[in-house]
């Protein structure tokens, strides 16, 4: 099913009082100086999508400074009718997420109906950061399209806090009994083994995408791998558990598990980390978002909107003629844009046979060009 965004509205996010926005179905771009809320506005557009921020996990940060709530609401226009999504976040109440003025019972509910694929200098952390980034990355992409994994995910965390509740309480207390842990063991052993299982199966379609992509956008012989690393892969998770028993005790939390797992970027067998130039790690992580954009196509039937954040600021013109031709050649849905350059843009895009609209932001609000723009080749 096809779907775009059609409208935009915000109150009081970010740095936005208030903005509404009306999109076209296929480019949308929007240009300015720095700190004007270019970003925010792609953000916004997250929240539509996943219920959530893609770059702060903290709700109560996006509100306006001074003002106690943000709402963020987006006309989605599908090919079975238009849907009404509104976000909203007040101080000392809980967020809201509702469709058509229902208000969803769980944000989970929501997750996959109108999928997001970001793509934006901030990616840079899933390279240098710990593993706890990219298995959030990891799971939130599943998330998209898999809701018993995503049911399966918050069933284990609620166990193993409650796991790690006893462990603190044995060493506060040195003694609880047995019995208490095996409610908690039993569900982490139901839950890994599916969680495990779904990660094993979407990596082995994700990489081959990964590796096409790189391929694509570089010019270089070298070659580059991901590989999924988990301790399931050795042992079950009863296993683990009975095996790290003596070292939860004394660390005072469950040691080993899926929520270890780690995604290991590599490049010419070298970690990507240390090895990889910039332009390498940047090139990888373009190719690992076309990945994850393909894949989730495929499992939910829908071309997700596709976030691009100054993209063509920090690529070099092979990669940024690569998406071009991916772009002309509708291999996306919608697209949003941001660039300080708006003349980049226009030269970039002009004779593509897609739809595009302009808008420019400063710090007095965002103003759309009167000039429409639909580029035909």
């Amino acid at each position: 099913m096809a779907f775009h965004l059609a409208s935009l509205h915000l109150l009081h996010f970010r740095n936005h009082r208030e903005a509404v926005i009306d999109l076209c179905a296929e480019v949308n771009c929007f240009t300015g100086p720095n700190g004007t809320g270019k970003t925010n506005l792609l953000d916004a557009v997250h929240y539509l999508s996943l219920g959530k921020s893609y770059f702060d996990p903290v709700d109560l940060h996006n509100i306006l400074h001074g003002e106690d709530l943000f709402m963020v609401q987006g006309t989605m226009a599908a090919e079975d009718g238009d849907d009404t999504i509104l976000c909203s976040v007040r101080k000392g109440h809980r967020k809201v997420l509702s469709r058509n003025r229902k208000e969803y019972d769980r944000l989970a509910d929501h997750v996959g109906r109108y999928p997001a694929v970001m793509i934006t200098p901030y990616d840079a952390q899933l390279v240098l950061e710990g593993s706890e980034v990219r298995r959030r990355f990891l799971d939130g992409l599943i998330a998209q399209f898999d809701k018993g994994y995503l049911d399966a995910l918050i069933r284990y965390n609620r166990a193993l806090a409650q796991r790690n509740v006893l462990l603190k309480q044995l060493a506060h207390h040195g003694h609880a009994p047995a019995s208490s842990f095996e409610p908690w063991d039993e569900q982490l052993v139901q839950y890994a083994g599916a969680i495990h299982a779904t990660r094993t199966a979407f990596m082995d379609e994700l990489v081959p995408l990964l590796i096409e992509h790189y391929a694509g956008i570089s010019s270089g012989p070298e070659h580059v791998a991901l590989t999924y690393s988990s301790p399931l892969a050795l042992s079950s998770m009863g296993d683990l558990l009975a095996q790290t028993w003596e070292r939860d005790r004394s660390a005072q939390h469950t040691t080993s598990g899926i929520h270890k797992d780690d995604l290991l970027f590599a490049i010419d067998g070298q970690p990507l980390k240390r090895f990889g130039s910039q332009g390498q790690q940047k090139t990888f992580l373009i190719a690992l978002k076309l990945a994850q954009f393909e894949l989730t196509a495929r499992r939910t039937g829908h071309k997700p909107l596709l976030l691009l954040d100054d993209i063509f600021d920090k690529i070099d013109p092979q990669r940024m003629r690569h998406l071009l031709r991916l772009l002309s050649g509708h291999r996306f849905g919608q697209v949003l844009i941001t660039d300080t350059d708006p003349d980049r843009l226009h030269a970039a895009l002009d004779g593509l046979d897609l739809e595009t609209r302009f808008f420019h932001l400063d710090h007095q609000g965002i103003a759309r060009e009167k000039k429409e723009r639909t580029i035909v080749g």
